[in-house]
């Protein structure tokens, strides 16, 4: 949604409005005039700050999109290297536990062949 077009519609319904209020409502006109100008004054300076809000909002926008432009790539590059050392740090242990899996299997293997072996033997023997 555009800001200006926003702003610009919501000014104009407001000075409609008001503009009806005081042309319907019984006043002198001088009373009428003093009211119109009041009521311009303050529309002005209202303007006036809703705009310097705008830009202090665009401000702060472009200020944190630079700022995630820097930090976003920084966090990316830190993460990759404390996982690249993460790695390199647990290869030796990962080393040893896969060769201590593989002699478990192997003695795994070894008893259920002379589990068999004995079953064997004793089936013989009855």
């Amino acid at each position: 949604m555009r800001v200006k077009p926003f702003f610009l519609g919501i000014s104009t319904g407001v000075i409609a409005g008001l503009a009806a209020a005081f042309f319907t409502t019984p006043q002198s006109g001088q009373q009428l005039r003093k009211n119109v100008k009041t009521t311009v004054n303050n529309m002005k300076s209202t303007i006036e700050e809703i705009s310097f809000q705008i830009n202090d909002l665009k401000n702060a926008f472009s200020k944190l999109s630079n700022e995630a432009k820097i930090t976003i790539p920084k966090i990316l590059f830190d993460l990759k290297t404390s996982i690249s050392q993460y790695k390199e740090e647990i290869k030796p242990d990962s080393e040893k536990l896969i060769e201590e899996l593989e002699k478990l299997q192997k003695s795994i293997n070894e008893i259920e062949n002379n589990l068999s072996q004995l079953k064997k033997d004793q089936t013989n023997k009855n």
